[in-house]
């Protein structure tokens, strides 16, 4: 019954029980439909109009509707969305036409009626039919309170917005237009575990490599695809959009419009309680940008007041994407390329099997099972939680290391260390039953983050979840080298005066500030590797002097001196591109 979750006021039970009494067929009931409400097509078929009739007639109540928000699907409240039309006039917008392309229950269109009266057209789309009867009946119940007020021409489609042709209705509008509304929050993985059929056509959207798509890249989120194709297809008109998305959407939206090139300027994110307005434990905004401008590569985030400045302003800077400009300003010359590489920890995807406590000399695995292994392929890991700055030496967790390269052949371990392979053996299926790609058509138990570098005796490591940029110093244990976890980003040294030095210069303002500009706290990732190889740690090696180092340096380490002598070496080091290559 497509009626059951639906809400219908009294005033508009009562008004459509009425018609019922005319003996009247749907068409004839459509066409006094549209004079009253301005809704084109209320009724699609016969078979709909009967069925409500039904409904109505037999005195149905409504019931709890199906929980959505699994999909995505945060219902923008009337309240809400009264706010933000309301605060959209009051900065000029004064549309002739409204486009929402996942309207939902329709909270938006009825803010938009409200305080747009001027409107002569609103396009609306909605995959869920109960909503699309839901929005029809809250608009008639509009126009039945406000029988005096124009109506626009309303045509409310019941279809997958991926399926719409918005350059078709791109053609077809004229006069100032507001796509305003409020996109699902949610990613197409995530879809794609709910199975669900509400996905766009597969595409490479963004124009990814392989790799990217394969480890995560191509994972992006609903809510950007839609405001993209939305921008895409109506950007040379007069107007405006005004969508409530993640801040994550909002960044990536920005951070390719310097490729994309789109026509829209007055880039505005204003924040909103996500927590208290939707229940949704995440970081997001009301995105505005006028359309038909010349491109515009910065976005200022703002609080929902009139006449309040910008709090700071994010996007390209002389060709660097930066979280604030502003703070920017101060630490721009350190902006580069870092000399070192900067490497991702290790990922095996199976911590069941590979991650080990040792316990009264033997090693136990995340099941608790008791195992004998040759300490040979056994290492000492970190994860971001042990990286609360300063220095380590020693590890809760260990690891079994299988290759020193990715793609190494693992046969070696069945002759060379036979209980450890015996282990591996065991737990065969674990291994095979990883999902990811990457360990497609590779040896068996195979790891990825490894190489040379991860081998190296002396590192300076940074947790990729933290907020907040913090440098630990990791040192050798028991003359082995500690591995990390894959949440983890890391340079690694032969000589412990490298690492040292690395590991002052580091923590220093200069580097924490840069960090602090550049990095959106927000995101599900703050530290990458792409934002940390942005350090020009030859430059804040030039800008820092050795008494500073020695003085941080102290304050962790007071058995080990470091020497003038070691700065100017790891100086030149940074300056000699044959030596580069090693790390």
């Amino acid at each position: 019954m497509q009626f059951s979750p639906v809400n219908i006021g009294f005033e508009t039970r009562a008004f459509l029980q009425g018609l019922w009494q005319k003996g009247e067929d749907y068409i004839v009931v459509n066409q006094g439909l549209k004079s009253v409400c301005g809704i084109s097509g209320f009724f699609e078929n016969e078979e709909d109009y009967d069925e409500l009739r039904r409904f109505l007639t037999e005195e149905q109540t409504s019931v709890r509707e199906t929980d959505r928000t699994e999909y995505g699907d945060f219902q923008t409240n009337l309240n809400l969305a009264s706010r933000i039309a309301y605060f959209l006039k009051e900065k000029g917008c004064s549309p002739q036409t409204l486009i929402e392309p996942t309207f939902g229950k329709g909270n938006f269109i009825l803010a938009a009626l409200q305080h747009f009266p001027q409107l002569r057209q609103i396009r609306g789309i909605e995959i869920y039919k109960p909503y699309v009867w839901e929005t029809k009946f809250a608009v008639l119940d509009f126009f039945l309170k406000n029988p005096d007020r124009s109506k626009p021409d309303i045509r409310l489609f019941h279809q997958d917005v991926f399926d719409s042709d918005f350059q078709k209705l791109s053609r077809e509008l004229s006069g100032e237009i507001l796509i305003l509304g409020n996109p699902p929050w949610v990613t197409n993985a995530k879809l794609g575990t709910l199975n669900s059929a509400n996905l766009p056509t597969k595409s490479n959207f963004k124009n990814l490599n392989g790799l990217d798509a394969m480890t995560g890249k191509g994972n992006f989120d609903i809510g950007e695809y839609i405001t993209l194709t939305l921008l895409r297809a109506f950007q040379n008109h007069s107007g405006r959009m005004a969508f409530l998305v993640k801040n994550s959407v909002i960044k990536n939206i920005v951070f390719d419009q310097q490729a994309a090139k789109l026509k829209i300027g007055n880039l505005k994110q204003y924040p909103i309680d996500a927590k208290r307005e939707f229940g949704a434990a995440v970081e997001a905004s009301l995105f505005s940008c006028k359309l038909n401008q010349t491109p515009e590569y910065q976005c200022a985030q703002i609080q929902m007041l009139l006449d309040r400045k910008p709090d700071f302003h994010f996007g390209w800077q002389e060709n660097q994407f930066v979280a604030n400009a502003e703070k920017h300003e101060a630490f721009r010359s350190f902006d580069g390329v870092c000399p070192f590489e900067w490497r991702q920890g290790l990922k095996h995807d199976c911590s069941e099997v590979m991650e080990l406590e040792r316990l009264n000399g033997h090693f136990v695995n995340r099941n608790e099972q008791s195992i004998q292994l040759e300490n040979d392929l056994v290492y000492g890991i970190l994860k971001s939680s042990d990286l609360k700055g300063g220095v380590v030496s020693t590890a809760r967790k260990f690891t079994i290391v299988t290759q020193r390269s990715v793609g190494q052949d693992t046969a070696y371990i069945q002759s060379l260390f036979p209980q450890t392979y015996s282990y591996l053996c065991s737990h065969q299926e674990t291994f095979a039953n990883r999902k990811s790609s990457i360990y497609r058509n590779k040896p068996p138990f195979s790891i990825f983050g490894i190489g040379d570098y991860s081998f190296l005796p002396y590192k300076v490591a940074i947790s990729g979840l933290y907020k907040s940029p913090v440098f630990t110093l990791v040192l050798p244990e028991n003359d082995k080298p500690l591995m990390l976890d894959d949440t983890c980003y890391f340079i690694g040294f032969e000589k412990f005066s490298d690492a040292a030095i690395a590991f002052a210069l580091l923590n220093h303002p200069f580097v924490t500030g840069l960090l602090n500009a550049i990095t959106f706290s927000d995101a599900k990732r703050t530290f990458t590797k792409d934002v940390l190889m942005r350090i020009d740690l030859s430059l804040v090696a030039d800008a820092v002097s050795f008494g500073e180092i020695e003085t941080f340096f102290s304050t962790f380490d007071r058995d080990r001196v470091l020497n003038e002598s070691d700065l100017l070496c790891f100086r030149a080091t940074m300056k000699a591109p044959p030596q580069l290559q090693l790390f």
